[in-house]
């Protein structure tokens, strides 16, 4: 499918486009990850797609095809004390805002995956299913999923037990189980989630004091 919806929205005035998305507002733990990106007018890469349909390794691969092409690409990160504070909705509109707001480059245009954005001083579309339709959403969708494994992968080296490289932080079942032996993780859990919240009755707290 070819992912050129933005296209319609090139004219004299508006020259670069910004797609932005995040990854990680289901998950228990970790946090929540997005990216924004612009790329040149012209560029087409038909192997980009919405981050859910691609495999890891394929996703991993695009992850570098992306940052080489783009003009600019940005990263905001909202952890899991924030999403308990502010709930998962407003951080996932924060760590957009972030994204944004890093990008090192002039832009025209935002176009969302169905978020509602104010702050800037250009217009700013949210489009439904806009990662199935509009390839730089699709790419910052690669961008932010891929940024956020690696973060996870790094949360299983301290903590195995957990299992956070193979679910990154999803309610697995394996997830559950070690919740309800070990308990939450401060700081890396997402307290405010009733499976969470849930295991503070069970679990032992084995990490409660990890700052």
């Amino acid at each position: 499918m070819s992912l050129d919806f933005q296209n319609q929205f090139y004219n004299d005035d508006v020259e670069y486009i910004v797609g932005v998305d995040e990854a990680g507002r289901g998950p228990l733990a970790g946090p929540v990850v997005a990216a924004a990106i612009i790329f040149p007018r012209a560029y087409i890469n038909n192997e980009i797609n919405d981050s859910k349909q691609l495999t890891e390794k394929k996703r991993e691969k695009l992850f570098n095809e992306i940052k080489e092409n783009a003009i600019s690409y940005g990263i905001g990160i909202v952890d899991a004390d924030e999403i308990d504070k502010i709930n998962i909705y407003e951080a996932s509109k924060k760590a957009m805002k972030m994204a944004i707001n890093n990008l090192k480059h002039n832009f025209d245009l935002i176009l969302t995956d169905a978020m509602k954005l104010d702050g800037f001083n250009v217009d700013v579309i949210d489009i439904i299913k806009g990662d199935a339709k509009a390839l730089p959403i699709a790419a910052a969708s690669i961008i932010a999923k891929v940024t956020r494994d690696h973060m996870m992968y790094e949360l299983d080296k301290k903590y195995p037990e957990y299992g956070f490289a193979k679910h990154k932080g999803y309610g697995t079942k394996m997830h559950l189980d070690a919740l309800n032996k070990y308990g939450p993780i401060k700081h890396i859990h997402r307290f405010t989630y009733k499976p969470v919240e849930n295991s503070l009755h069970q679990g032992m707290n084995l990490f409660e004091d990890f700052e």
